[in-house]
């Protein structure tokens, strides 16, 4: 059975592990979060880019 210091000792190595086990969990998931939304960005600038030249096509081809 464990004693009174050892036990002690355990309790904070598990409260320690449990919070920067937390913290650097939260860091990934805000890291990707991150780069998620820029490449979302990205790709909605290209996606909008793409539209305004498909538009300017079809007027040229309607002036045509």
């Amino acid at each position: 059975m464990v004693s009174g210091p050892s036990r002690k000792w355990a309790y904070v190595r598990i409260i320690t592990g449990t919070i920067l086990g937390g913290v650097l969990g939260f860091y990934v998931m805000h890291r990707l979060e991150i780069s998620y939304k820029e490449k979302m960005n990205e790709r909605l600038k290209k996606y909008e880019a793409e539209l305004k030249n498909r538009e300017k096509m079809e007027e040229l081809e309607e002036s045509l």
